[in-house]
């Protein structure tokens, strides 16, 4: 059974439509990818998702049953894009108080929290206050407020934001845990590649619809176009387009083609077999979610794409 089911949710604000007609569904355990570029409605789904915004329209079922905010709030963890920390409080204080707030008592909240200061490496941050820290050191307190209380569902908007290298592997490391764990885990960012390292099913929306849903790996395979790259011991320069293949890039050694409709890649290396290349290597070429992404919110076809790039 889904998490979370959104089924034709609905904001509009005066005449803008912010959310139009959206349906999605999470399952336990899995990350998820919620991506769009600025103003797309991703920022609004998630306030209706977590309770802060009400929707016009549409219905939202969490664990099973419609979402109710005053019993459900306290099984969610959401991590903000802005900071949502009292910059004067001390970060022990500040830390144990919004843990009671989320209903855990002092003693377990105050267990949880050294737990977690120590994993981080912040026990010596107990009497500073959040104004004393890095951007860095408070995007780490504010992933450990989020999910200090074990929530179900987990939403990071943006969570890497200002982390050095070694920091964003520690908190990577640790979405992959808790999602072992059973938790549920919603990742927003305009970070392409960390999409495709981390999260397992993505859906992109635009202009407050949603436009594509799928697994990382199926949607690539469905924006496919066909693209190999071929690496040659020679120049291949005696190699041109034909009724097998046409040729998209060429360098000393290597070329990049587009394979003609209906042939298959044992046809390619016949073709090229017969006509006296020595292959190295023959590679399918993925879109990365970075090119579906613009192709979908700008429609610019890949295979065009590649070639004004290279």
């Amino acid at each position: 059974m889904p998490i979370l089911e959104v089924k034709n949710l609905k904001k509009y604000f005066a005449t803008q439509k912010a959310v139009d007609d959206i349906s999605l569904s999470i399952e336990q355990g899995q990350i998820f990818g919620l991506l769009g570029p600025n103003g797309a409605g991703k920022t609004t789904l998630i306030r209706m998702i977590t309770g802060i915004f009400y929707p016009d329209s549409g219905s939202i079922i969490f664990d099973g049953q419609p979402f109710n905010p005053a019993n459900d709030i306290a099984k969610i963890g959401y991590m903000p894009e802005e900071r949502g920390l009292y910059k004067k409080m001390k970060i022990g204080e500040q830390t144990l108080y919004l843990a009671q707030l989320k209903g855990i008592s002092k003693k377990e909240a105050t267990g949880k929290i050294k737990e977690w200061f120590a994993k981080f490496e912040m026990e010596s941050w107990w009497n500073k206050k959040v104004e004393d820290l890095s951007k860095g050191m408070q995007q780490k307190l504010q992933f450990v407020t989020t999910v200090l209380h074990n929530p179900k569902l987990i939403i990071l908007d943006e969570p890497f934001s200002g982390l050095d290298p070694v920091n964003s592997n520690l908190i990577k490391d640790e979405i992959f845990n808790l999602a072992q764990q059973g938790a549920t885990i919603i990742f927003s960012t305009h970070r392409m590649e960390q999409v495709e390292e981390i999260c397992d099913h993505i859906i992109l929306v635009n202009r407050g619809q949603k436009i594509l849903d799928g697994t990382v790996h199926q949607v690539k395979q469905d924006f496919k176009e066909y693209l190999y790259r071929i690496s040659l011991t020679g120049t291949g320069n005696d190699i041109t387009d034909n009724e097998v293949f046409v040729i998209k890039d060429r360098s000393d050694n290597s070329l990049i083609i587009q394979k003609q409709e209906g042939k298959s890649n044992n046809e390619i290396l016949q073709y090229l077999l017969s006509n006296g290349a020595s292959i190295e290597s023959f590679n399918e070429i993925l879109p990365s979610l970075n090119d579906i992404f613009i192709r979908q919110v700008e429609g610019t076809p890949l295979a065009r794409r590649f070639q004004e790039v290279h």
